[in-house]
Parts: C-alpha cells; sequence; structure tokens
C-alpha cells in the first residue's frame, strides 16, 4: 500500500512538470532514456553515419551515464533524487519529436506526448525464456490501479523493435499490443555479432591475461538475478569441483548482477581459474570470448546464439521460478541445449562435448531472424527516412 502511495504520488508531480513543459514546442532532438544502454550506443552511432542532424539526450539510470559520457553525449541522471536533473529531463522528454526507452517505465503512464511525437521501444532482449509484462505471474497480484497504469504505459509504444516475428508475438502478449506496433529491422546491438574487425579488437582488448586466454577455453557463468540475492546471494556452482575436473583446459568467468553483494572473493580463492567480470557492463563483448556458456533463464542465450557455439543450462530453481514467474513454454522445449541440475552434470557436459550445434543454428535462425548485420541501418533509416527539422518544416510553412 505504501509503495503504491508513493508511486502515484511521484506520477502526480512528473504529470504536473511535464504537461507545463508541453506547452514549449517540439524541437528536432531525440532523447533516450537509458537502462542498458547497448542498444542505444548502437542506434546513436548510426544516427552519426547517416548524417541526423538533431539534437540527442540520453536520461540514464544506473551505471550507464560513464558510457555515454565518453562519446561527449547531453547525459543527464534520470529518475533521481536531483530535482534539477529531473526538471531537465521531463523538459527533454516533452520537447523531444522521438522518445527510445529500453525497459518498462511508470513515468509513461502519465505522459500524453504530443501528436507528432513517436515512442520506440527497443526492448533489452532478443528473446524471452521467462515471462514479463501483462504474462508475468507477479503482475496478478499487484493491485488493480497498478494494472491499469502498466496498460497506459505499453500503450505509449508507438513502435516496438524486433529482431524476429517469435518476439513479436511475446510482445503482443506481454504489452498487449497489435501487429501494426511492430517494427522487424532487427535488434541493434546484435550488429556486433557481424562485425569482424570490432569483435577481434574487443576480443583483444578483454584478453587481459593472455597467456591463460592462449591456452584456456572461457567458460562464461550468467544466471538470472533474482530479487531475493539481494540479501543473500548463495553462488550454486561447485568451483572446487569444476576447477579440479576442468581447470586445465577451461578458465571460469562470472557474470552475477552487480548489485548483489557476496562475502566471497571468488578470484582470491580458486586464483587463475575464476575471474569476476560482474561489474563489466557489456554483456555482448565478453560473449565474443566465451566458448561455452552456461545460464537459466537469461535472454543472453539469443543472442549468443549467433556465434553458434556451445550452451548448457543450468535451471536449478525450475519448479519454483516457474510458480513466481511463469515461462513462455515447456523449459526443455524453449532452450537449445543440455538442461542439468548439478556441477557433476555440467563437468559431464564439458568433458563430453555433449553438444548439438545444429540445435543451436535453428534456434538462432528463429529468433534472430531479422538481426543480420544491419539491424541500426534498417532501423535509423526507417525512422528518419522522411526526416526534415522541425525548423525546416516552420520554414516551408511560411
Amino acid at each position: 500500500m505504501a509503495r503504491e502511495l508513493l508511486i502515484m504520488l511521484y506520477l502526480f508531480v512528473f504529470k504536473i512538470q511535464f504537461n507545463l513543459c508541453k506547452m514549449l514546442p517540439l524541437q528536432s532532438k531525440v532523447t533516450f532514456v537509458v537502462s542498458f544502454g547497448e542498444n542505444n550506443k548502437f542506434i546513436y552511432e548510426e544516427m552519426k553515419r547517416q548524417g541526423i542532424t538533431d539534437d540527442v539526450v540520453f536520461l540514464c539510470k544506473g551505471s550507464c551515464k560513464k558510457d555515454f559520457e565518453a562519446r561527449g553525449s547531453h547525459v543527464i541522471d534520470f529518475e533521481t533524487l536531483n530535482l534539477l536533473d529531473m526538471w531537465r529531463g521531463i523538459y527533454h522528454l516533452a520537447t523531444s519529436r522521438t522518445v527510445f526507452v529500453d525497459n518498462y517505465y511508470g513515468f509513461l503512464s502519465v505522459t500524453d506526448f504530443k501528436e507528432d511525437v513517436q515512442c520506440i521501444q527497443i526492448w533489452h532482449a532478443a528473446g524471452a525464456i521467462k515471462k514479463f509484462g501483462l504474462e508475468d505471474a507477479a503482475a496478478s497480484g499487484r493491485s488493480k490501479k497498478a494494472q491499469e497504469r502498466f496498460l497506459r504505459v505499453y500503450k505509449k509504444f508507438d513502435k516496438i523493435v524486433v529482431g524476429s516475428d517469435a518476439l513479436a508475438n511475446v510482445f503482443m502478449k506481454a504489452f498487449n499490443i497489435s501487429a501494426g506496433n511492430v517494427v522487424k529491422t532487427g535488434i541493434p546491438r546484435t550488429d556486433l555479432f557481424f562485425d569482424k574487425n570490432a569483435a577481434r579488437e574487443i576480443a583483444a582488448g578483454l584478453a587481459i591475461n593472455s597467456k591463460i586466454m592462449k591456452e584456456k577455453k572461457v567458460i562464461l557463468y550468467a544466471p538470472t538475478f533474482r530479487d531475493t540475492e539481494l540479501s543473500a546471494f548463495n553462488l550454486k556452482l561447485d568451483l572446487d569441483l569444476m576447477q579440479k575436473e576442468l581447470g586445465e583446459d577451461y578458465v571460469l568467468f562470472l557474470k552475477v548482477h552487480p548489485a548483489v553483494k557476496t562475502k566471497l572473493n571468488y578470484e582470491q580463492e580458486f586464483p587463475g581459474f575464476v575471474y569476476d567480470y560482474s561489474d563489466y557492463g557489456n554483456i555482448n563483448e565478453l560473449l565474443l570470448i566465451t566458448d561455452i556458456l552456461i545460464t537459466d533463464y537469461s535472454s543472453i542465450p539469443y543472442e549468443f546464439a549467433l556465434l553458434n557455439r556451445p550452451m548448457i543450462f543450468f535451471p536449478y530453481d525450475l519448479e519454483d521460478y516457474k510458480k513466481e514467474r511463469g515461462l513462455w513454454d515447456d523449459y526443455e522445449s524453449l532452450v537449445p541445449g543440455p538442461v542439468v541440475y548439478t556441477t557433476g552434470d555440467i563437468v559431464d557436459k564439458i568433458k563430453k562435448q555433449a553438444f548439438d550445434l545444429s540445435q543451436i543454428e535453428a534456434f538462432s535462425g528463429k529468433w534472430n531472424q531479422y538481426s543480420k548485420g544491419h539491424s541500426s541501418e534498417n532501423l535509423v533509416g526507417l525512422l528518419f527516412k522522411d526526416h526534415i527539422s522541425i525548423e525546416e518544416q516552420q520554414s516551408r510553412a511560411l
């Protein structure tokens, strides 16, 4: 109840400020509301390549701010206690002709954009194992007001960018949208996997321990974040067993949520075998040097499949997770690799190389249907194909 009251108060204040700023004229400006970063960076770079001259603003949540500041961009902290930053952010939202969002943002429920504004959802996943949006089992437990708010947010998505028909079907259910809202240009950040020069450069930069990287293969463990882990995190892998059985040929990279506070320093406990990359921002860059991926309900496999490399699925809490969140289909039907429940089984699959790469290729063909290396170009070309500045429109009207 208290949570809902705080949300309502925040949205009430946001709405007043937005409506005041909305009285100002629209500008030739693109505003990105950013939680994850990667898609936004690729779109921004492609806009520059195509000569789009609109002003660009990034409203950033969390640590992604530094990535855009390094590009010399106009960057503002968003949904912060800094009232000046919030005013500035709301001003840009209300006066931009194009708004990109990459997540669920409650403020959209009270922002009635002008008719000429388009709001584009560039969701942070190329596919989905776990349910979200209206299909999330947790959503049904929220209040009626909260569920109404969810619907108002989803209605603000003029366009939703997808990489496949399969993902389009997921979004139509999760967000209660029609096929007319779907843009099938491919997922912008997947362009990295097709840029061989950039991939080689990034991989070389990551290979800090060059001798180890040349001699050993990389296993990446990237589990889904669970809310309960903020207070009590327990790594489910038996690292002693993995080092004993696989340490001669492999190293293990860990990518857990950076908010998780662990009491154990894994790198010191298992030197030369475990490397903690939890604070590394761009997961796709890590995938470039990954030989085997271990995960559970994450969306990472959808993009990793573009590399056609082995995956192991380790859903150690599958039954509980199905009840709490829900899955889009039977788990073993969804994933393109062996499903195991113990570290011993993980070790066994790796030692036996029990992988079917044709399964991964088919999985990638389904979910990366439109992501073929030109997704950013396709999207920017589509959105700005008839682009003329607002100033030029006004000049022509005279």
